[in-house]
């Protein structure tokens, strides 16, 4: 559910409906988000956003997805020495942290103003979606700032249905949602149960859906990234071949500071091997393969955290050093 004055009245008797020590464990989270929103707001983007860089840079080592990152990196580049997966470590989290202090500033690109910080590209695989009839599943990843490119597709003026998952605290994951709203997006729709519903009648609508396709998904299917078998979302996929419409890729890069180039990329179109479950996997598979090529572009801008591969590797600590 999106936000909207009549969602968040809804929130808020669920929000009643939680026991006394959950609502105040909710509420306190809520006050140090706002409490780090209002900290953030106190000074310009720029130094918003360099701030937060500084702050990643050295909490992040200390955190334990930073061993996450590190297998994640040494899995995909086996032959880099340390000193390179350390800068590029660094780095990613010098992104993440930009990421965190731009949040709070994220009302600078509303609208217009998007352009003053994003460079748009590759508009032209995607204006057949102007058409009413017409509409794709676009997919990316967790790459630079993502709430950005969440603006920037919002100023397309592209008929989107965003999906996104909920985030844990209901009073959090309003003010999120809000946030989102007043900076563009008016149609997300939450991932799993009753969303694959929403999104097919989406697209049997005319409008395009838009995913997230980097991450692992336990009950997925297996699909080799970086040379390794990785269990990958499927839904993305099922979802173009069931409604015969094209994956149009999009990835967002940080050019330096707070501008971003945001592209479209030429559509990925899915197999049309007859047995639909080879079609799937070797869809899946070349969307993995343009995400893998994308993240050799600039590895420091994707986010490397996530357990892309089997637990039993992160248990051992393969590749660690």
């Amino acid at each position: 559910m999106p936000w909207t004055p009549q969602a968040s009245a809804v929130r808020r008797v669920a929000l009643m409906s939680a026991s006394f020590l959950q609502r105040m464990g909710w509420r306190a989270e809520a006050f140090l988000w706002d409490s780090y929103h209002f900290a953030f707001r106190t000074v310009s983007l720029e130094k918003a956003s360099a701030a937060g860089g500084a702050i990643l840079r050295f909490i992040g080592p200390l955190t334990s997805t930073h061993k996450v990152a590190r297998i994640n990196m040494q899995r995909a580049f086996p032959d880099a020495e340390k000193p390179e997966i350390d800068r590029l470590l660094s780095r990613m989290w010098d992104g993440f942290g930009r990421m965190l202090g731009e949040t709070p500033h994220m009302d600078k690109f509303a609208g217009d103003k998007v352009l003053d910080h994003v460079e748009i590209e590759g508009l032209e695989h995607v204006e057949f979606m102007r058409d009413p009839d017409k509409a794709a599943v676009v997919i990316s990843g967790h790459f630079s700032n993502w709430e950005v490119m969440g603006a920037a597709l919002a100023w397309t003026g592209l008929d989107l249905n965003i999906t996104y998952r909920h985030a844990n605290n209901p009073l959090i994951d309003e003010r999120i949602l809000k946030s989102r709203f007043e900076y563009g997006i008016r149609l997300l729709t939450a991932k799993g149960g009753e969303g694959v519903k929403a999104l097919i009648q989406a697209l049997k609508a005319g409008t395009t859906v838009c995913l997230m396709n980097d991450q692992k998904m336990n009950d997925g299917v297996a699909a080799p990234f970086f040379g390794h078998e990785s269990m990958t979302a499927p839904g993305p996929t099922k979802l173009a071949i069931r409604m015969g419409v094209p994956i149009i890729p999009v990835i967002t890069r940080r050019l330096g500071g707070t501008k971003f180039r945001m592209t479209f990329y030429p559509p990925i179109t899915p197999s049309d091997n007859p047995d639909k479950a080879t079609a799937i996997v070797e869809t899946v598979t070349a969307i993995n393969q343009f995400l893998e090529q994308r993240i050799l572009e600039a590895p420091e801008q994707w986010f490397w955290v996530h357990r892309r591969w089997d637990k039993a590797i992160y248990r051992k600590g393969e590749g660690s050093t």
